[in-house]
């Protein structure tokens, strides 16, 4: 395949190019299977650029009434929105990890065991008596255990006590997220939960359906599993990253769903190239964040327009899986968008088009 070919797979994948749209907020999660969620604004932008139609409102119906989409530390110790489906085995997966990778910063708080054993048993009890609880509420009460209200402390009594699945992310609250126990907020596993090499296979296959062609290592710095790890369970004949009649399959079903979208001539054909599929991705999305080589969208001299540094990822517009532009909203005001270069006026009508659904879905 040529990088052209590949770039436009991977956006593909991701459902931000080539006319792929999913009906809802559930099925671009079916389909890229996480999306990042450290700020939870954008990711709910992150799920309205790979859906047809989305609202804001549709988006917590999803996180906080129906509860098919969770939100949690999982993929390199990061906030991702995830299948509510798979919480219980990326729990399992992920959480021992991340613990044990943090047990020095335990220290330094003052979070030895006996510390913790105590405000685990706060928050838990606290939220199964009182529903959900912002942070601050539960930093009052775990500070009658010895744990400072003030500084990181409290974040990290709560991160763990989700990480051993305990607790997870509940509805928001005036804008500030709030903890309720798991058990209460979510059924049991419907059926067995894939473990060890197997969890690993599975995440490998899920992360190959939303980025493929993809490489171990890839993988390794999507998921923040040692790159051995993947290399043991990678699935074996791969050519492009993904099984050729799983990518055709994945294919033919955004075709038929959606043909009166933008087209694009399949990888390594020598049509005329993609129509223009205009994306305003936000910011910190997980398309700039799946794969080892995270610039090759990125034309070159524009690297540290939408990558400055200091771990920011900025606001993008893209054509056909290729960053063309920024974009930012100011609080109050319009989408205002900084092109790289000027364009066809396909491209130009799009990008209005795209701006005007990102403020439709903001006030929806």
């Amino acid at each position: 395949m040529t990088d052209s070919a590949v770039l436009l797979a991977r956006a593909r994948a991701q459902c931000v190019a080539g006319g792929v749209r999913c009906a809802g907020a559930e099925e671009v999660a079916a389909r890229v299977f996480a999306v990042q969620a450290q700020d939870l604004e954008a990711a709910a932008l992150g799920l309205r650029a790979r859906a047809y139609g989305l609202t804001r409102t549709a988006v917590r119906e999803a996180l906080e009434e129906r509860r098919t989409l969770v939100r949690g530390w999982f993929m390199r110790g990061t906030l991702h929105l995830v299948p509510a489906a798979d919480v219980h085995w990326l729990l399992a997966l992920y959480g021992p990890r991340l613990v044990s990778a943090a047990a020095r910063r335990y220290r330094d708080l003052g979070l030895d065991e006996g510390v913790y054993e105590r405000a685990e048993r706060v928050v838990v009890e606290a939220v199964a008596a009182h529903g959900p609880l912002t942070r601050a509420e539960l930093a009052g009460r775990l500070a009658r255990v010895g744990v400072g209200p003030d500084g990181q402390a409290p974040f990290h009594v709560i991160r763990r006590a989700a990480l051993a699945g305990l607790v997870c992310h509940g509805p928001l609250r005036a804008g500030e997220p709030t903890y309720v126990a798991l058990r209460d907020w979510l059924p049991p596993p419907a059926g067995p939960q894939p473990a060890g090499d197997a969890a690993v296979r599975e995440l490998v296959r899920r992360y190959l359906r939303g980025h493929g062609p993809a490489a171990p290592g890839d993988f390794a710095a999507w998921s923040g599993l040692p790159q051995g790890t993947a290399r043991r369970v990678w699935p074996e004949p791969a050519p492009y990253g993904q099984h050729a009649d799983e990518r055709r399959r994945d294919e033919q079903d955004a075709d038929e769903r959606h043909t009166d979208s933008p087209g694009a001539d399949p990888p390594g054909t020598d049509g005329p190239g993609p129509s223009p599929d205009v994306r305003l991705l936000p910011a910190y999305d997980d398309y700039w964040l799946g794969w080892r080589d995270r610039d090759a969208a990125i034309p070159r001299d524009f690297v540290r327009a939408v990558r400055p540094g200091g771990g920011q990822i900025r606001a993008a517009v893209t054509v056909n899986g290729r960053a063309a532009g920024t974009w930012t909203r100011p609080r109050k005001g319009n989408v205002q968008v900084s092109m790289f270069a000027e364009g066809p006026d396909r491209v130009a009508a799009d990008v209005t088009a795209e701006a005007a659904d990102v403020a439709r879905f903001l006030q929806s």
